[in-house]
């Protein structure tokens, strides 16, 4: 009997099966998620690096700030940023037998810059904040207060102001105009009363 030839060419076997045809099948399922994510919004975030586009929850800087003055042995600042910033982050750390509070922003030009206060020494602040050897550049006066600039090699500057009882410094890549904006609100701000923690109920 002779053998007929259909034309059809025999299914790989799946030993045969290798890592490329593994990624050409994967390939429409990643489209496919890709589509739904930027059709649901989730893309959104971080591109455009904007404030009030960022989806993560602000942090409660006057909680945060409040509880600071509550614990720690030198006068706080809260100082009031303008509309458009979103403070996102607080933390303490230690430095020459006492502690830095850091308060971090994200600007409305989508920048970050740190808040930082305490009453180390300038230096000691300094060498806190940079990255590298900082080295001075220069002054400016911002809100009644002189500010000494520095800058450790990167991209980032660093600004320092005595204000008597603490220091209080700022740093991050944000542009001199985030920098005068803060270091003008720092200059404001108010003392945060130790006191007006709320006491635990109950």
């Amino acid at each position: 009997m002779r053998r007929v030839d259909t034309g059809r060419v025999a299914a790989k076997p799946r030993i045969l099966t290798d890592h490329k045809d593994m990624i050409w099948s994967l390939i429409p399922l990643l489209v496919i998620c890709v589509i739904i994510a930027a059709v649901s919004g989730n893309c959104a975030v971080g591109l455009s690096g904007k404030a009030d586009e960022d989806r993560t929850p602000a942090y409660d800087i006057r909680a945060g700030l409040t509880a600071d003055a509550s614990t720690i042995g030198f006068p706080i600042r809260l100082p009031e940023i303008p509309a458009g910033w979103k403070p996102n982050s607080g933390s303490r750390k230690p430095v020459d037998n006492t502690v830095v509070s850091n308060s971090g922003f994200i600007t409305n030009n989508g920048v970050y810059i740190q808040y930082s206060q305490t009453n180390a020494p300038e230096d000691s602040l300094v060498g806190l904040l940079s990255t590298d050897q900082a080295v001075g550049k220069g002054t400016v006066n911002v809100g009644g207060r002189q500010w000494v600039q520095y800058s450790d090699g990167s991209k980032r500057q660093i600004w320092v102001a005595n204000f008597g009882d603490v220091r209080i410094g700022l740093s991050g890549r944000a542009g001199d105009d985030d920098f005068r904006t803060l270091a003008a609100a720092a200059a404001a701000a108010p003392v945060v009363k130790a006191n007006s923690l709320p006491r635990p109920s109950g």
